[in-house]
């Protein structure tokens, strides 16, 4: 049921972080020609291990066009539930519901407006019809109730929850012209406290270099527990990261989060600049109304975009040197959870990464 005249603070609902409990994770089954390589083959190949690798911890669910479902399912494996569902592309991260909780264990759904990160300003493609209704629908399918926004744009990705009153952000995405311009920052920040529930929200002022989404927060930080994070990094004095990057540690070790603790901030070196070769930009079909990918582009590759499952972590490889950083990392900070690492560069071909291809629902009881 859709749920209009209340919001989740006073419902007594809240958003819990993604190292929490799952019940299992969706994503979507990339195919549009004018955004993956190859008819998207390629992309495919790297959606499957990805879901295989969550698919070691928690059930997964892909979704996928009329068209695509029998290559869908067989190229999975049967573990995996393939389920048909309409979409423009392939980020549920980005614009599948945002779930939120309460205290006896009842889970609903938040639909937040989805625009293609711009809307007709600056999206990065156009129709996007199909992606904003995955939210309503996976609510309805669920059988969540659920509220949903009529105007407000937010992407999954523009946002990280700590699960304890804390929510992450950046300036540059969620106060950027082509999401929210008629709403003010204070405004901005009312309805976010209302619909994730959270006590304080810390604003970074930009998010990774170049980023096509507008700076999405989850290039630059990702939550290990309360009051810890990982910060991308680059010791390159040189790489237009690094003031970025510098800038959010400064600021990150003067903040106090929701529950007054200083921040453990650990530095995750990024890769060596990725950049798109001719052969993979001429792979793409040039249709109008999509971001066209040229030869020389810097792709937006850093490894705190990972996913955290039940008992696992998924990372991206790029066969980079910090590569095995990377994991040495994330094997000290989850000691708890086995650390997999997933080939990425033909996700980043797509313009994100593993972050943003995988959502979870909450389990709660």
């Amino acid at each position: 049921m859709k749920l209009t005249t209340s919001n989740p603070k006073e419902d007594g609902f809240w958003a819990p972080a993604e190292y929490e409990t799952h019940e299992e994770t969706y994503m979507i089954w990339p195919e549009r020609a004018d955004n993956w390589r190859n008819g998207g083959k390629p992309a495919q190949k790297a959606y499957a291990e990805v879901a295989k690798a969550i698919a070691q911890f928690e059930p997964v669910t892909m979704l996928v066009s009329a068209k695509q479902y029998k290559n869908a399912r067989q190229t999975l494996p049967k573990s995996i539930r393939v389920m048909e569902m309409s979409n423009n592309d392939a980020w549920i991260k980005d614009y599948g519901p945002i779930y939120v909780v309460n205290k006896n264990g009842k889970v609903r759904g938040v639909d937040w407006r989805f625009n293609a990160w711009g809307g007709l300003l600056d999206g990065l493609y156009f129709p996007w019809d199909q992606d904003d209704l995955i939210a309503e629908k996976l609510c309805e399918f669920k059988r969540l109730d659920y509220y949903s926004l009529e105007e407000f744009v937010l992407e999954g990705c523009s946002v990280h929850l700590d699960g304890e009153g804390t929510l992450y952000t950046t300036e540059e995405v969620l106060l950027s012209e082509g999401r929210n311009d008629k709403y003010s920052k204070e405004e901005i920040e009312a309805t976010l406290t209302a619909y994730f529930n959270v006590e304080k929200i810390i604003w970074l002022k930009q998010g990774y270099f170049l980023d096509e989404t507008n700076g999405d927060i989850d290039n630059m930080i990702n939550i290990v527990r309360p009051g810890e994070l990982v910060l991308t990094w680059t010791e390159d004095p040189e790489d237009p990261q690094y003031e970025i990057s510098k800038a959010a540690y400064e600021q990150l070790r003067q903040e106090t989060d929701a529950k007054g603790r200083r921040l453990i901030i650990h530095k995750m070196l990024m890769p060596e600049p990725i950049y798109i070769t001719t052969e993979e930009s001429e792979g793409v079909d040039p249709v109008n109304g999509m971001l066209p990918r040229f030869p020389g582009d810097r792709l937006t590759a850093s490894y705190v975009s990972y996913y955290t499952a039940n008992g696992g972590i998924i990372y991206p490889l790029f066969n980079d040197k910090n590569d095995h950083a990377a994991q040495a990392l994330l094997e000290q900070l989850y000691p708890e959870r086995k650390v997999v690492g997933v080939p990425a560069r033909e996700i980043l071909l797509g313009g994100g990464n593993i972050h943003c291809i995988a959502q979870s629902i909450p389990k709660t009881c």
